[in-house]
């Protein structure tokens, strides 16, 4: 067989780590107050031998991707490349962490709890993909895929059990657990046998960090690559070497990582109950537990799993992938497809909107969509979306999305632009053997069984038999959940999200047995492309606070310590240091790059001092408190690790302060700070 080109590529795309809302639990009050991890863009090109066709996956480490983002992306990639790199040969999927920075949509819904539009995050998340495009574009070589596929245990928990338990008790029975516990994996390496990366799907939810949480990480998927990345780049930095470990989502969308189950926060007892509730409190005091001792614990232990499993199927992948690389493409308008179920009965989408068991959340993190009070009362702008919100839905929607009881209307709301999208992506790219069916949202454990079936089944039926068949979820634009109809009658959370009806699922297998059909039979090109999205006129709308002149105490000056380490510590302790310090956005709007911190060990032999972690390692964190009068304090902790070679070490921090020249015109001015040394010790 003739080799594939391969081309892999990783780049940052943190954004700013400070007063910035946390996208995942549409909590607004959970903005960022740090870093514990970067986040990254991993990016993967497939060419085929005569590099006439090239197919690219993006897994970035982001909430989800969202049309803005994606529309941002595609345009970046005409004017640097041409036609070479276009919506139906590119995939960008998020990992669902829901610690990364928020405020990066178009659509209205979306800015009530990030903010606004906030370009910084949005433009960080843009160019970190461009980039890790970038560098897989410039590093093609000729290569091998391998696929494998494994079970991970104790991993998952079905966060919506009596939802799954609507389904048909003869299609459950087909199948052994409540969540799909599969990995599918893909290795790649070049004709020469080095090693150039993986990327592997699975379905869970990276809540491990919950709705507490202030520093900016990439939660148990992250911690995964992160492990993987820093077994094959020897010697390396996190985030640097040419090895690239994709930890992608999949169909996760009622799956949970907090094993422990639901308890009452409140008392202790279990809470799984139909209505996740509990006796005293109700539903706010019902909260999922990882397995570990606090959510940290947690992050590592279900990543650590992940990996384990992950380097087992990596280590034993023999199965080469091989075959010509075909795609499909079409944008549709979601709230307007007339879906057949049979011969005599056809069923139709509805405009979006969502129910009342949105705003509850879930067992990973209660509701805190409270908008009659907080920082939203007497701005005009503001109450005007707060009236639309309370606007009574139209029969029309009412009646489509029966028995959903609908809280917000979002497709019947258009001010300043729409609440939510229309016009959805459906796309599937095939690598040889292997379909990865990009899905806009989150499908359920049963939902994204059905899907595969029937993406499967629709090749098979046209001469393209044993097809592997995987979801790649949160890609190209956010559109929530999608439950099966039977799901959808129970209306809880995911049930609630499902925005265009009871009949979403069944509209989307039509939509890629339609692509499928196409691949299969060759008729791509027949396809109508459908409706272009649109792209709405949005300045820098946000609530987060303008960026201020930064301020130290007296007789102080940027990167002073204020708290210093202690001169001896052993493995396992924590050292920990707080510096006078400056707003951390003020470092993000200067310089991608920006590394807030190291960790540093003398070396006698060269008199000199190593790096030995930065602000991207696990074992690093990094706390920005603000104070009054615009100053802050830097607190960074390193939680040295078991196997720290004994030694002289540093903590060093690194910012910007702005500084006001004139009236008009600020200056981002660098400083550093430096902890006294201390020694780590044998146990």
């Amino acid at each position: 067989t003739e080799n594939y080109l391969l081309g892999v590529g990783r780049a940052d795309c943190t954004g700013p780590v400070a007063q910035i809302p946390l996208m995942g639990y549409a909590n607004p009050d959970q903005v960022g107050g740090g870093l514990l991890t970067r986040l990254y863009s991993r990016a993967f090109i497939v060419a085929n031998p005569d590099d006439s066709k090239r197919v690219v996956f993006v897994s970035a480490d982001i909430g989800m991707v969202s049309q803005r983002v994606r529309l941002e992306v595609l345009k970046e990639l005409k004017s640097k490349y041409g036609n070479l790199y276009r919506q139906d040969n590119v995939i960008l999927s998020g990992t669902h962490t829901h610690s990364g920075p928020g405020g990066y949509f178009q659509y209205t819904l979306f800015w009530i709890t990030s903010k606004g539009l906030i370009r910084p995050a949005l433009n960080a998340i843009v160019n970190g993909i461009i980039k890790s495009i970038d560098i897989a574009h410039q590093n093609m070589k000729k290569g091998r895929i391998f696929i494998n596929r494994g079970t991970v245990e104790n991993s998952q928990i079905n966060r919506s059990p009596f939802s799954y338990l609507e389904n048909p008790a003869s299609e459950r029975s087909r199948y052994s657990s409540n969540t799909d516990k599969e990995m599918l994996m893909l290795k790649m390496v070049d004709v020469n046998g080095e090693e150039l990366g993986l990327i592997s799907w699975f379905a869970v939810h990276p809540v491990s960090m919950n709705n507490t949480n202030h520093l900016v990480n990439s939660d148990n998927m992250g911690y995964a690559s992160y492990l993987f990345e820093r077994e094959k780049n020897k010697g390396m930095l996190p985030g640097e070497g040419s090895f690239v470990a994709a930890f992608a989502s999949s169909n996760l969308g009622d799956v949970s990582p907090n094993t422990k189950g639901p308890f009452c926060v409140n008392t202790g007892e279990s809470c799984n109950n139909p209505q996740s509730s509990c006796p005293v409190g109700g539903a706010t005091m019902c909260m999922a537990m990882g397995p570990g001792n606090d959510m940290f614990d947690s992050t590592r232990i279900i990543g650590q799993n992940i990996y384990t499993k992950a380097k087992e199927l990596y280590a034993k992948a023999s199965q080469e992938v091989t075959g010509p690389l075909r795609w499909a493409h079409q944008w549709v308008n979601m709230s307007d497809v007339s879906v057949e179920l049979n011969a005599t009965h056809t069923v139709k989408t509805c405009k979006p909107a969502l129910g009342h068991s949105f705003a509850a959340g879930t067992i990973d993190g209660v509701g805190a969509f409270n908008f009659t009070q907080g920082s939203v009362d007497g701005d005009p702008f503001w109450d005007g979306i707060r009236d639309q919100l309370l606007g009574e839905p139209s029969n029309e929607t009412k009646a489509c999305h029966e028995p959903k009881p609908i809280l917000f209307s979002t497709g019947e709301m258009t001010r300043p632009h729409p609440w939510h999208p229309d016009i959805v992506d459906v796309q599937i790219a095939a690598i040889g053997s292997l379909a990865i069916i990009a899905v806009p949202g989150e499908l359920t454990t049963m939902s994204g069984r059905r899907l595969r079936e029937a993406v499967k089944k629709e090749f098979e039926s046209h001469g393209t038999s044993r097809m592997d068949v995987v979801i790649a979820g949160l890609c190209n634009v956010y559109t929530h959940y999608i439950a099966t109809y039977e799901e959808y009658q129970a209306q809880r959370y995911e049930a609630a999200s499902t925005i265009y009806g009871p009949h979403t699922l069944s509209a989307y297998i039509q939509l890629y047995r339609g692509l499928a059909r196409a691949i299969a039979m060759n008729t791509v090109q027949d396809l109508p492309p459908g409706p272009e999205p649109p792209v709405f006129n949005i300045g820098n709308l946000t609530l987060v606070p303008a960026l201020g002149v930064d301020r130290v105490p007296l007789n102080k000056t940027f990167g002073d310590v204020l708290q210093e380490v202690r001169q001896q510590y052993r493995e396992g302790e924590v050292a920990e240091v707080t510096f006078v310090g400056a707003n951390p956005r003020s470092s993000a709007e200067n310089a991608t790059e920006h590394n807030f911190l190291t960790v540093e060990r003398y070396s006698r032999t060269s008199e000199s001092w190593h790096v030995v972690e930065n602000d991207a390692s696990w074992d690093t964190r990094f706390y920005w408190n603000k104070g009054t009068l615009n100053r802050s304090n830097v607190t960074i902790e390193w939680h040295i690790p078991p196997g720290t070679e004994p030694g002289i070490y540093r903590i060093r921090y690194f910012g910007h302060y702005k500084k006001r020249l004139t009236n008009t015109h600020t200056v981002s001015v660098p400083f550093e700070g430096t902890s006294s040394e201390f020694e780590i010790t044998t146990l």
